[in-house]
C-alpha cells in the first residue's frame, strides 16, 4: 500500500484533498500516523544552516549528555542515543520519512528526552520532518548552497525558515530561536518565532570576547548578566567560535548551569571528517574536512593559510547534478588561497566528470593558477589523494575537502564504498 492510499484511509474525510497534491506531505502524515507520531513527548532541538550544522549538533548533544540527560542525535555524520553513535551511511542528513519514523520510534523506546535533529532545507521543503515538535530552532548561517534544488536563494531561505515557524507553533515547547546575529538573514528568522536569542562576535545578545585561536582549539569569554563563561573547545577554527556560541545559547535556553555548559562544550573531542588530522608521523600535515560550499571554503582557508609553514595543497571536487553556480566560486577561492590545487571527483553521479572539473578549473585559473604547474585535474579521487600526498614536502599542509565522513562515493553506476580518512592514511604510509 503506497502513502497516497494510506493517507486516504487515515486522514479525516474532507482534509485529504488539501493534502493529496503534495506527495511528500501525504507520506509524512501517513507514516507519522501509522507509527503513532513517534517524536511526540521528545523535546526537539533543530539545527539548520549552510555550514556548521553537524558540529553544532554534536556540541549540543554532548553538552546535554554530559549534563545527565537522555539525549538522542540525528546528524549528517551519525545518529544514536547518548555515547553510542551509529555512522550515517546515506548521503543525506535527514533520511526518508519511513526510515526517520523508525529511528524516532527506536529513540522513544530508549527513553530519549531531548533530541538534537540536524535539519536540512531539503527535509523541510519535502515535509520529511512534518510532525516533529521542534522546541528550539538554531540557525548557524545562510550562504550560497543547494540552488540546484531550490533554484533561488529566496526559496532556499524560505525552506529553512519553516523550522522556526514549526517551533513557534509548538505551544508546549520553548518556542525559542537561536540565531547568528551576523548573518544577513538574521532578522527574517527572528520574525518567525516568539523568543529570540542572537549570538555573535561583533553583534548579538550573547557575544564572544577575548577570542584565542590555537591549532588545538578556541578559547573565549562570554558575560551575560551575572553569568560568566570561560569557553574552551578542542575544535580549531574561528567558525567553531560561532558553533560553540550557538551551543552555549541552547544550553542557557534549556536551563543548564554555567559549569554544565562549559564542561559539555569542552568534552567534545572532535567530529569525524571535520578538521580531522591524518597522522602517520610524517613531517607535513594532512587534514580531512567536509567543507564543500564557497562560504565554508573561505572561512577554512582564512583560518588555515596564516598557520601553514610551507605550501597549502588543496584537493576537492563538486557534486554532480548539484549547484553548478558554486563550482567556479570554489575554484576561485582555492586558487586565491592555495599554492597548489588538485581538482578531482566528489560524487559525479550522472554528470560528465570532465564538465564538473572544467567548471571548477575556470575559477581556479581566474585566480592565476596554471594547469600542470599549480593546477592539476586528476579525476580518480584515490589517485588524486596519492598525487597530493606525494607532492607534499616538510612543513606543507594537504587539505582534502568535500567528502569528510562519507562512507560511499557516487559514480554513474551507483554508490561505491569510500573512506576518505582511511585512504589518506594509506597514501601517507605508501609515500
Amino acid at each position: 500500500m503506497n502513502a497516497r492510499t494510506l493517507v486516504k484511509k487515515i486522514v479525516p474525510k474532507g482534509l485529504f484533498p488539501a493534502i493529496e497534491p503534495y506527495g511528500h506531505l501525504a507520506e509524512a502524515v501517513a507514516f507519522n500516523t501509522l507509527n503513532g507520531f513517534p517524536a511526540r513527548g521528545m523535546k526537539v532541538i533543530g539545527v539548520t544552516g549552510t555550514n556548521g550544522k553537524t558540529t553544532t549538533s554534536f556540541m549540543i548533544h554532548r553538552m546535554l549528555h554530559e549534563a545527565g540527560y537522555k539525549v538522542g542525535l540525528m546528524s549528517t555524520v551519525g545518529y544514536g542515543v547518548g555515547a553510542e553513535i551509529i555512522p550515517q551511511v546515506h548521503h543525506m542528513t535527514n533520511v526518508s520519512t519511513p526510515e526517520l519514523m523508525q529511528r524516532l520510534k527506536w529513540m522513544r523506546s530508549q527513553g530519549v528526552e531531548w533530541l538534537v535533529l540536524e535539519t536540512t532545507s531539503h527535509a523541510l521543503a519535502q515535509h520529511r520532518v512534518w510532525g516533529v515538535p521542534y522546541s528550539v530552532a538554531v540557525l548557524t548561517n545562510l550562504t550560497h548552497e543547494h540552488l540546484g534544488y531550490h533554484r533561488t536563494f529566496e526559496r532556499y531561505r524560505a525552506a529553512k525558515r519553516q523550522m522556526f515557524k514549526i517551533a513557534n507553533r509548538n505551544k508546549k515547547g520553548l518556542r525559542t530561536g537561536v540565531i547568528n546575529a551576523e548573518d544577513p538573514s538574521a532578522q527574517l528568522f527572528a520574525s518567525d518565532i516568539k523568543n529570540v536569542v542572537l549570538y555573535g562576535v561583533k553583534q548579538g545578545d550573547i557575544r564572544a570576547t577575548n577570542v584565542e585561536l590555537t591549532p588545538s582549539g578556541v578559547k573565549y569569554k562570554v558575560t551575560v548578566g551575572d553569568d560568566h563563561y570561560n569557553i574552551a573547545t578542542q575544535l580549531p577554527g574561528s567558525f567553531n567560535v560561532d558553533n560553540s556560541l550557538a551551543a552555549l545559547c541552547v544550553g542557557r535556553a534549556v536551563g543548564l548551569s554555567v559549569g554544565q555548559i562549559e564542561q559539555g562544550i569542552a568534552a567534545l573531542e572532535g567530529v569525524e571528517g571535520r578538521m580531522t588530522r591524518v597522522d602517520e608521523g610524517q613531517d607535513f600535515d594532512v587534514i580531512v574536512d567536509y567543507a564543500h560550499s564557497p562560504d565554508s571554503f573561505e572561512k577554512l582557508f582564512k583560518d588555515l593559510k596564516p598557520v601553514v609553514k610551507g605550501k597549502l595543497i588543496v584537493l576537492f571536487g563538486s557534486l554532480g547534478g548539484g549547484d553548478k553556480g558554486k563550482r567556479p566560486q570554489q575554484g576561485r577561492l582555492a586558487g586565491e588561497y592555495a599554492d597548489e590545487v588538485i581538482v578531482c571527483e566528489e560524487d559525479d553521479r550522472q554528470e560528465d566528470p570532465q564538465v564538473i572539473a572544467e567548471d571548477i578549473a575556470v575559477g581556479v585559473e581566474s585566480a592565476g593558477k596554471i594547469r600542470d604547474k599549480d593546477l592539476f585535474l586528476v579525476h580518480d579521487r584515490t589517485e588524486a589523494i596519492n598525487f597530493a600526498i606525494k607532492r607534499a614536502r616538510t612543513g606543507d599542509t594537504v587539505l582534502l575537502l568535500g567528502k569528510g565522513h562519507e562512507k560511499t562515493i557516487e559514480h554513474a553506476d551507483g554508490e561505491h564504498p569510500w573512506d576518505e580518512i582511511g585512504t589518506a592514511h594509506t597514501a601517507v604510509k605508501n609515500r
